[in-house]
């Protein structure tokens, strides 16, 4: 069996010291305990922690971030899933031009996409609504979904399914049966990263949210704009310790190489 050179193993090292640099210098940002962004600091402090508890709007956002990330995934599933079955199983006219369609929003900018949205909303009267942000973030997440979910598809042997139906089986109990399980890690990673994805979405939020409707993203990029405090730091560092969570709990319970995979 050969092993790895030293030198390599040095590199990936390397390589991901240089990639959670910029997470731990924001990190240590955040226990300063100086009103501006400094480092070194004199002295670790939880004051912006306090501070950020003390923020009623960034709980606010926060709140509408995360309910709006589990209603665009969600959404964004139940599109995705039938979608998936059709474009991975069958052979149909315009099957190409349908997956073009709905793999459409990764190739085209959000700057664009969010004025498109913008006039799309206005024109309807549904402008700085939570159902139109929902409609927005769903149509920028779903094509992520789609992609695992195909792969999964892609390896499923129908003949599972025909067996079942001849033996008596409802399409429905071979859906829920037999078809679901082998698309789950799929759907679990589709919906996780759709989360992340419509959790962190800004430029195409700034477009479509409203006064009242503000994620935490667009929250925070108002904030930035007028000050530079360690609020910001304060709120990144529990994100990304939320984030690191996440992962940890997609591992344990599918697999981060199934999941990201899209295989069952």
């Amino acid at each position: 069996m050969s092993r790895t050179p030293l030198a390599l193993i040095f590199f990936h090292w390397l390589f991901a010291l240089f990639m959670l640099a910029p997470l731990a210098v924001v990190v240590l940002v955040s226990f300063t305990d100086k009103g501006y962004v400094a480092l070194p600091f004199d002295g670790a402090s939880l004051r912006w922690y306090r501070a950020l508890l003390d923020a009623k709007d960034f709980i606010d956002s926060f709140r509408l971030s995360l309910g709006l990330g589990v209603l665009a995934a969600t959404a964004s599933v139940i599109l995705a899933v039938p979608a998936a079955m059709a474009i991975a199983w069958h052979r149909f006219p315009g099957r190409d031009a349908m997956l073009g369609l709905l793999m459409s929003p990764m190739m085209v900018p959000p700057i664009v996409l969010g004025i498109a949205l913008l006039r799309l909303f206005t024109h309807l009267g549904a402008t700085g609504t939570i159902w139109s942000l929902a409609a927005a973030h769903t149509v920028i997440v779903l094509p992520y979904v789609l992609r695992l979910v195909i792969a999964a598809a892609t390896g499923y042997d129908q003949t599972l399914s025909q067996a079942a139906v001849s033996l008596g089986a409802s399409p429905w109990t071979v859906f829920r049966r037999i078809e679901l399980p082998q698309l789950l890690p799929g759907i679990a990673g589709g919906w996780i990263i759709a989360f992340i994805t419509s959790f962190d979405e800004l430029t195409m939020s700034l477009f479509v949210s409203g006064v009242g409707t503000s994620t935490l993203p667009v929250r925070m990029y108002n904030h930035i704009a007028n000050t530079i405090d360690p609020l910001l730091a304060s709120t990144s560092s529990v994100l990304i310790i939320l984030t690191l969570i996440l992962m940890i709990v997609m591992d344990r319970a599918f697999g981060i190489d199934r999941v990201l995979g899209g295989k069952a």
